[in-house]
């Protein structure tokens, strides 16, 4: 049960924890200043519904995510949410690859070489199925997290900064909605995906809990780091490298190739949400049908990695809140019956 829960914990974590995440744009986007309040609820909201989706999935035995969507919004709504989550994950994924551009281009590459360096590994992944997906992040997601724990405290040691300077600036608590219902729906997806893997509730609990205190406390240490560099920020298409300025090259290679991980395994989970939705209509494995998603996907990444995420990231934040709210209210709703 230990071993399962941790594994749904790092699926959890690898969609969570992109490109837009691990630069530090989308962080940099939503919190800044004043929001150490926001952080600690979008940490609570992010755990309470990761239990509720994994509860739904769990209990319907799903295969992917259109019964949860179901349960959550009824279903009038539910041609609606799933259309909006079809979408996002296309877009997402285009923002991974586009990502992984940005991230070769910082190395003096070709941003169509970076593009199309994440494209054979994520097509060959699919030749395993689900579990491909689920072995990768098991193994990455510890290095990722642990790389990107050692920078972030690193700075705060050696630029003297407080852990808790900022922690009284409250004032921008209602990002948290927004940035939570970003995510909800990869995570509506993915987890939809897998639960007839499911085999105890106790599972369901460690990656729920886990998840959500990893990524709420690196989230505050990335905001707390990124505050100090504000003024930097606007310089760098991926906000790390201002971080990464201050340390030897072989450090910016070494994070370089942890973010590209993590862009990696959140395009394999938004590939994974869309090749399984559509599998029961197309009967082909689960590569041939990420490798025609994939080729529709190319032509978008030409609109570069910060343009999508200060445009799209916003609006599927304020669209999602309503799914953020059903999934808030689904233990008591529940309980209850009122369903």
């Amino acid at each position: 049960m230990l071993k399962a829960g941790f594994k749904w914990m790092f699926l959890i974590i690898g969609t969570m924890i992109g490109a837009g995440y691990a630069s530090g744009r989308e962080l940099w986007q939503f919190f800044g200043d004043d929001s150490s309040l926001a952080i600690l609820l979008f940490s609570l909201m992010f755990t309470l519904c990761c239990k509720a989706i994994l509860d739904i999935s769990y209990k319907k035995q799903t295969g992917h995510y259109l019964p949860v969507l179901r349960t959550l919004v009824g279903k009038h709504l539910t041609a609606v949410y799933d259309w909006m989550i079809i979408i996002y994950l296309f877009t997402t994924t285009v923002i991974m690859l586009a990502g992984s551009g940005a991230t070769w281009q910082a190395f003096n590459f070709s941003y169509r070489l970076g593009v199309l360096a994440i494209i054979i590994p994520l097509i060959l992944l699919f030749v395993w199925d689900v579990k491909g997906i689920v072995i990768v992040n098991s193994f990455v997601l510890p290095l990722l997290i642990s790389g990107l724990l050692f920078v972030l405290i690193l700075f705060i040691r050696d630029q003297e900064l407080s852990l808790f300077g900022h922690f009284h600036e409250m004032s921008n608590w209602m990002a948290a909605f927004p940035f939570t219902a970003l995510n909800i729906l990869p995570l509506i997806a993915v987890l939809g995906a897998i639960g007839n893997q499911v085999r105890h509730k106790g599972e369901i609990w460690i990656a729920s809990v886990g998840s959500g205190m990893i990524l709420g406390s690196v989230s505050y240490l990335y905001n707390n780091s990124l505050i100090q560099i504000s003024e930097d920020i606007i310089l760098y298409e991926i906000p790390l490298f201002a971080i990464l300025k201050h340390y030897p090259y072989e450090m910016m290679l070494f994070m370089s190739l942890m973010l590209w991980i993590a862009i990696f395994t959140t395009a394999a989970s938004g590939t994974l949400g869309l090749v399984t939705r559509f599998r029961e209509y197309v009967r082909q494995p689960l590569w041939i049908l990420a490798m025609a998603v994939i080729a529709i996907m190319l032509p978008f990444t030409s609109f570069g990695f910060s343009t999508l995420i200060e445009y799209l990231y916003p609006l599927y934040g304020v669209l999602n809140l309503y799914v953020l709210v059903s999934l808030l209210l689904y233990p008591i709703l529940s309980r209850f019956k009122i369903r």
